[in-house]
């Protein structure tokens, strides 16, 4: 007869990776190899289970009992890019590109993989161990043409299909990221992007730009602008690896009201030494800043460089300067001397200059702060606890200042100087222009971004309307307190002086 207290022999639990059996409601007091074997799977203790039994009742999910069986059932064969891997079917269904061929070749073809998967590895009623038959392989082939997809990217993507700790070196990440997009392995894909959205440097940004656009990451896409607003002059701007910034991610990144710069001439150099270097392929170093100049002037000087053949491509991109911000006459000469841009366009900056000088400073041809805001810019790092830069603009002289509170804490803010101050460079009273205005209108804006744990972290005054004078507390601006752990800060102040 049948007694149900049998009934719970049909419910059998996994006990370590050699499959040895117990019965759930069994205590491992007689079975001490079993219980060594399942301590090692669970990651748990043995001496604890040893006080305590029933810690050891543990159920193993149905994706490590189905792993087992594969490992005894059938594998896959994958053909693609020259090679053959052996793949397990549990495995292969977390690509959907996978899944669907090897449906496919089974015959059916079906919308959901993942159903198909459930009932392939569906557990079976519990029979008499038969003798084990030979493991059935099936073979699969996919064809891939993307160049980015290497044997070695594509072999470490398969390998994440075991295990998601596989190393991946940063440099191969765009090739492992272009065979997670063709395997459509969801989990990998979003891996390489995290990583890669961590890992931006002077000599991967174009590369994970690139890559992000082709494979749909928008994500690293955002991320890779972001980078790239904040590092395009103190960073690249420096590097030989300027040459490989896309024209259309240069373009974004100029247009950019997050773009950092410490001054509008220190962005118009490095644009044009990015335009000298897609001009000269074969140069491995940055250039002096005087042999750009020369490069530029041996063109003859019938027309400007924008005007010619070779200048028409880049016009977009000088057309994103702001231009009336370049006000050191050395450095309008300069530019005349490097013949960059049309005649019209520099007699017009000048006629601007000569007409905001007569009346006394007033920049009666700008209305939007946004996107005609005079721009400078300083870097607090680490190791400054006071950092200071004079600017001047039209006979009137501004500090601009950053000041480490405590940890955590900054200060920013710019105050008006007298050119009088004992510490204020003669070189800013150029042409001894000097404003002897009491007062001065100023609509400003400071703004301060810091990247912490990947993301970055903007901080603002908002537009703010302010008349300047030379005694305290009326000579200093709104000061911009800001918490933060991240390091370096890079700090904007934007002004403009409407009429008054």
């Amino acid at each position: 007869m049948w007694n149900p207290q049998h009934s719970t022999r049909l419910e059998r639990q996994i006990a370590g990776s050699t499959n040895r059996w117990r019965f759930p409601k069994d205590a491992f007091s007689q079975d001490l190899l079993a219980l060594s074997q399942l301590c090692r799977a669970a990651n748990i203790d043995f001496d604890d289970v040893l006080k305590d039994p029933h810690r050891g009742a543990i159920t193993v999910p149905i994706c490590e009992e189905a792993s087992y069986r594969d490992a005894q059932g059938q594998l896959v064969i994958l053909k693609c890019l020259g090679s053959e891997w052996e793949l397990h079917l549990h495995q292969l269904f977390r690509s959907e590109t996978l899944a669907k061929l090897y449906l496919m070749a089974l015959g059916g073809g079906t919308t959901s993989p993942t159903k198909e998967l459930e009932k392939l590895l569906q557990v079976p009623a519990p029979r008499k161990v038969k003798e084990k038959s030979p493991i059935k392989k099936m073979v699969i082939s996919l064809k891939v043409n993307d160049p980015m997809v290497t044997k070695v990217a594509f072999a470490t993507a398969l390998k994440n299909l075991y295990s998601s700790q596989v190393e991946v070196n940063l440099d191969d990440m765009p090739g492992v990221l272009a065979s997670a997009y063709t395997l459509q392995f969801s989990n990998l894909f979003q891996r390489c992007v995290t990583m890669m959205m961590t890992g931006l440097m002077s000599d991967n940004i174009s590369n994970f730009y690139l890559a992000s656009c082709k494979y749909q990451a928008e994500q690293l896409t955002t991320a890779c602008e972001k980078w790239l607003d904040v590092n395009l002059v103190p960073l690249m701007g420096t590097k030989i690896h300027l040459r490989k910034i896309p024209k259309e991610l240069l373009h974004k990144v100029l247009k950019s009201p997050r773009l950092f710069t410490f001054s509008e001439f220190h962005l118009l150099k490095t644009l044009l030494l990015w335009v000298y270097l897609q001009l000269n392929h074969r140069i491995q170093t940055i250039p002096a800043y005087e042999t750009m100049m020369a490069f530029f002037n041996s063109f003859p000087r019938k027309c400007s460089f924008l005007d010619r053949t070779a200048g028409h491509s880049f016009m977009s991109l000088f057309l994103c300067l702001r231009l009336h911000a370049v006000t050191k006459g050395k450095d309008l000469e300069d530019l005349r001397h490097m013949n960059i841009f049309p005649e019209s366009w520099l007699l017009q900056v000048t006629a601007n200059h000569y007409l905001a000088l007569e009346n006394g400073g007033d920049m009666v041809h700008l209305t939007d702060l946004t996107t005609q805001g005079v721009r400078f810019g300083l870097i607090f790092v680490q190791e400054y606890t006071t950092y200071t830069k004079m600017i001047a603009v039209y006979g009137f002289f501004f500090e601009i200042k950053g000041i480490k509170d405590d940890t955590t804490s900054y200060s920013f803010y710019m105050q008006r100087k007298s050119h009088m101050d004992m510490e204020f460079p003669s070189s800013h009273c150029e042409y001894g222009i000097v404003s002897l205005r009491p007062e001065r209108l100023v609509k400003y804006e400071i703004t301060a971004q810091t990247l912490v744990d990947g993301k970055w972290q903007e901080f603002r005054t908002n537009a703010i309307t302010q008349k300047f004078r030379f005694i305290k507390p009326s000579c200093k601006s709104q000061v911009l307190k800001i918490q933060t752990v991240g390091i370096p800060i890079y700090v904007s102040f934007s002004f403009i002086f409407p009429g008054s």
